[in-house]
């Protein structure tokens, strides 16, 4: 199932996060780097981000209810859009408030240019980009069992909000690693402390334009995203499979959940037929759609006529 793939990863990443956190704020306090500062920060919000994503899974699979008849699948992209938020607000806005506070102060800052500095410095930043690059290997390999096309593709296709925001993630954080390493090599070559102070700007730019992908894309399956083209012409090839039918149309589906599909159709059966034979017929069509695609949880079929209608 996708939520226990998206489990997997989200464990791996909280994993990695919180053991790299430590490793940066440590760093942060003995170097005074404000990039390094920015980095702990990103990688404990990210950490606190794999806590909600596992909450809003838990919650996803609660059962339906007289409230929720549909069941609580939209828990999942309410709490991704959450995290979306914490990113924006607790990662790239402390990372830009860091780097313009450390931007305008540069002339105060000194640069210990000591081996044991250095050590601290370069030493996490690359012992991090290996935990960052294990977590995401780790993400990602979970994510294209679901998804074997490329990579954007696969973005653009894919309902699993959970694993989707932890691959962004970890790939935000091993580009935001690279930068924190640059504008530190930087700022050793040229003794001048702008170059760690615009790095942890970058980060700051960075996380607020992966939150703002992600809140966009979450949005679209909050209000209620539809399935796949490929998986809606599926259904129109079983529907005129049915020599029973008139026509059909006003096909319509959406997402309520990662793995949970409405879909709902308008079907005319042919003048001839009696109750008795259609009631097998549309049985029979429901039961070839889920068998096509057991994503398909809820179906309903409405009689109408819409002779020669197609999709």
């Amino acid at each position: 199932m996708a939520r226990e793939g998206s489990k997997l990863a989200i464990f791996a990443s909280m994993a990695a996060n919180l053991g790299i956190a430590v490793m940066k704020f440590v760093a942060a306090f003995f170097t005074g780097s404000s990039a390094m500062l920015s980095e702990g920060i990103h990688s404990l919000v990210d950490t606190a981000n794999g806590i909600l994503l596992l909450w809003g899974i838990k919650r996803s699979k609660i059962k339906p209810d007289a409230q929720h008849p549909f069941g609580h699948g939209k828990e999942i992209y309410f709490w991704s859009f959450i995290v979306a938020i914490f990113i924006f607000a607790l990662g790239g806005g402390v990372a830009l408030y860091e780097g313009i506070k450390h931007l305008f102060s540069t002339d105060e800052l000194q640069i210990d240019h000591s081996t044991k500095m250095k050590v601290w410095n370069y030493g996490v930043l690359i012992g991090s980009l290996l935990f960052e690059g294990a977590s995401l290997w780790v993400g990602w390999k979970e994510f294209r069992k679901k998804q074997p096309t490329g990579f954007f593709t696969a973005m653009a296709k894919s309902k699993d909000a959970a694993t989707i925001a932890v691959i962004i993630e970890n790939s935000a954080a091993v580009v935001g690693l690279l930068i924190a390493l640059v504008g530190i090599s930087l700022t050793y070559y040229f003794n001048n402390p702008v170059f760690d102070a615009w790095a942890s700007i970058l980060i700051g730019l960075l996380l607020s334009g992966v939150a703002l992908f992600m809140a966009v894309e979450t949005k679209h399956l909050l209000i209620g995203e539809s399935a796949d083209v490929e998986e809606i012409n599926k259904i129109v090839q079983i529907l005129k499979s049915f020599p029973q039918l008139e026509g059909f149309g006003n096909i319509k589906t959406m997402h309520m959940g990662p793995d949970d599909i409405l879909l709902g159709a308008n079907i005319n059966f042919k003048d001839h037929l009696t109750v008795a034979e259609i009631e097998p017929v549309v049985k029979e069509i429901k039961n070839k759609i889920i068998e096509n695609n057991p994503r398909i949880k809820y179906i309903f079929i409405e009689t109408d006529s819409i002779k020669n209608k197609k999709n």
